[in-house]
């Protein structure tokens, strides 16, 4: 079971490398997906950068 935590983590880390630098966030924080509530968090970081974007 724990196998497939870090399966899932790795499935999600992999994305948000490439996806954090087009908000103008370092990439080296995907290495919060390894932790359980940091992919929410991202997420929420990047649709306030994307609302952001949106008013320019």
């Amino acid at each position: 079971m724990g196998g497939l935590f870090w399966i899932i983590c790795a499935l999600t880390t992999i994305p948000m490398l490439k996806l954090l630098p087009h908000f103008g966030i370092n990439k080296y924080w995907a290495l919060a997906c390894l932790v359980p509530i940091g992919v929410p968090i991202l997420a929420w970081v990047m649709a306030m950068k994307l609302q952001e974007l949106e008013k320019l």
